[in-house]
């Protein structure tokens, strides 16, 4: 954060001592007085380029105008122009360096934003020494210290940091910025400000709109406005995308059914189109600043930044969480760990749910807005946030950093070329910055007799926990997208009514590698006489009919399919690999199927519903020498042999 002296402090106090040149003006020159009056007063009135040349032509005449040297560098500070304003506190300096003490601070703020951290940190140190300065900056200058003597070995340390355009596909001479991607990196969303300078309908208006890009062959295509009623003429922007691209979160800023200047809103993408926003309403949304929102990849948590009573600092992080009524919750305060006195903004939870980049101008930086990691730990504490460290962060304002899942290629935006603007950049993460690899599951689903598409449910299930992570429904075309962090068991379900369920299971425990993401065709048979089922995710002790508990979500959807179609009558069918002998493997077989049917009676499954059998090794669907085969072979089928009537 920027600690200025304000303007009319310094147009205040030269107005007061134009009075008669022998009372302190730094010039014999009437000329370049006049100039300089004339300078004051085009600065007042916000004529900064008549004002620039004023002030440039006064020292012309005298190279040794203490004020014209003062008025020019605060005029450089405000336009951002720091090294140019810098260059002119430093000549006021040089002139006097004892009448007007409170430049110091000014001096050493242009320094630091100009990256001259070293000088910086000299005269924020002689700012300090002064007697009777604004306790206010006082308190800035101490801060600014510990952030130029951080920069100062961050930059003797640089972190690897090669960052590359995403290419003219997204990138334009208009000003792109705020990315977002889905899980499978084949989807990216920005903003885009289009430059309408030169537009008399849009004068003095900023006009932002969403837009959004393909990766086809590697490459980004050219990106398309996201269209109506999601853009209006009004500004949408800072926006997160679901992990599968269906829905959003954006904000939006004074609109008529806005709680407060800035809210957040949702729309979902149905039918080739997005829908009418809907504001998220109380208690997500205030009379206060809401902004910057983050979901995570299982849709249920909700990252944002507010500015609402009851935090750290102007600006703090929170987060709101679905309930079982898919209501969000009272938001809850990340805390001191995460917020501090200045401002955090621009939350990203990461694919994984655990690890949380964000933005803070409160914490020992480069000077304003540095990008930061931190971690939750298992008892939903976060760890001390890291700095990205330089060349990531800069004395420029970063934010709006997203990574993909699989945790190693990075976006953000940024000004690298002037001309151009803001445009989008990628780079590779260094490794201790990254986050969990996450992996995904696309599905599509089929009807086995017909092929047609089905909109079909699904479910994501911890097979360890039993907690079902996602519950949701395909698109109108049977797609489906759920992310896979590293580290735990999953187990897949999709069911429609009419048809038996697929199952299938992803064990990542142990794996903390992104593995190769699964593409599936998943067929869904109707539930007629002779279609079977396999159980993929019931599982038993080895070489035992013993079952385990990661089995019990799968049989519970068993339970539930046989309790909501009661002319069902269902064989439980076991096989085995070929280990062991023909005997031992019909039995063993036998009584794992028997393990399931004593499961579902004891669920009120009718015992004249349930039928077992063992099948040993008689239909194998693997080669019986690898392991993958023999894994294939050990199973569990569910198979309907007749309907009651």
């Amino acid at each position: 954060m920027k600690y200025i002296l304000p303007i009319f402090v310094l147009i205040v106090y030269f107005e007061s001592s134009l009075v008669g040149l022998s009372q302190g003006l730094h010039t014999t020159s009437n000329k370049a007085l006049k100039i300089y009056k004339e300078g004051v007063s085009a600065y007042e009135y916000l004529d900064y380029y008549k004002a620039e040349n004023d002030f440039k032509e006064a020292l012309s005449i005298d190279k040794d105008f203490y004020e014209a040297h003062m008025m020019l560098g605060d005029l450089l500070e405000k336009v951002s122009r720091y090294k140019e304003a810098s260059e002119n506190y430093e000549a006021a300096v040089k002139i006097d360096s004892l009448f007007f003490k409170p430049v110091f601070f000014n001096l050493a703020n242009a320094e630091m934003m100009s990256e001259n951290y070293s000088n910086a940190l000299i005269h924020f140190n002689v700012y300090l020494a002064q007697e009777g300065m604004s306790a206010k900056n006082k308190i800035a200058a101490a801060k600014s210290i510990k952030n130029c003597e951080f920069a100062i070995n961050a930059m003797k340390n640089p972190v690897p940091f090669n960052p590359v355009s995403v290419g003219s596909g997204i990138n334009t001479s208009d000003d792109e910025y705020w990315p977002s991607i889905t899980a499978d990196g084949q989807t990216l969303m920005f903003t885009r400000q289009p430059n309408i300078s030169n537009n008399p309908d849009f004068k003095g208006v900023v006009q932002e709109d969403f837009y959004i890009s393909y990766l086809v062959n590697n490459v980004w295509q050219k990106a398309f406005n996201a269209g109506a009623p999601l853009n209006t003429i009004q500004n949408e922007g800072a926006q997160t995308l679901s992990s599968d691209g269906s829905y959003m979160y954006f904000t939006a800023c004074n609109r008529p059914d806005g709680l407060g200047n800035c809210d957040l809103y949702f729309s979902a993408f149905n039918n080739g189109k997005w829908s009418e926003p809907s504001n998220l309403g109380a208690p997500v949304n205030t009379n206060h600043w809401e902004s910057t929102p983050s979901i995570s990849a299982d849709g249920r948590t909700l990252f944002f930044s507010s500015s609402r009573p009851g935090g750290f600092g102007g600006k703090d992080i929170w987060l709101t969480r679905l309930n079982d009524k898919n209501k969000w919750t009272e938001p809850v305060n990340l805390g001191s760990a995460i917020n501090t006195e200045g401002d955090e903004m621009s939350p990203f939870i990461h694919f994984d749910g655990k690890t949380l980049y964000f933005a803070s101008d409160g914490r020992v930086g480069m000077g304003g807005f540095d990008l930061f990691v931190t971690r939750m730990k298992d008892d939903s504490t976060w760890t001390e946030p890291q700095n990205l460290g330089y060349p990531i962060n800069t004395f420029n304002d970063e934010m709006g950093l997203i990574i993909e899942s699989g945790g190693q290629k990075a976006y953000y935006s940024s000004i690298r070329d002037k001309s151009r603007g803001k445009d989008i950049f990628s780079f590779n993460l260094y490794e201790s910055a990254r986050p969990n690899p996450v992996s995904y599951m696309k599905g599509k689903v089929y009807d086995k007799k017909t092929g047609k598409l089905l909109k079909a449910d699904y479910e994501l299930i911890n097979l360890s926990t039993g907690k079902i992570i996602i519950k949701n429904v395909t698109d109108e075309t049977g797609n489906f997208l759920v992310c896979l962090p590293s580290g735990y068991n999953y187990g897949i379900n999709v069911s429609k009514p009419g048809y038996l369920f697929y199952s299938e299971n992803f064990m990542l425990e142990g794996i903390h590698s992104a593995s190769k993401p699964y593409i599936k065709k998943i067929v869904l048979n109707p539930a007629v006489v002779g279609e079977k089922m396999q159980l993929s995710n019931v599982f038993y002790e080895i070489d035992s009919w013993q079952l385990k508990k990661e089995s019990i979500s799968e049989l519970d959807n068993l339970v539930n399919l046989l309790s909501e179609n009661l002319n069902l009558v269902m064989e439980i069918g076991g096989y085995t690999d070929s280990t062991g002998t023909e005997q031992y493997n019909m039995a063993l077989s036998e009584k794992r199927a028997l393990s399931v049917v004593n499961y579902l009676i004891k669920k009120g499954i009718s015992t004249d519903r349930l039928k077992y059998k063992g099948y040993g090794n008689t239909s194998p669907l693997g080669d019986n020498v690898t392991t993958e085969g023999r894994k294939l072979n050990r199973r569990t089928e569910a198979k309907i042999v007749q309907l009651k009537k």
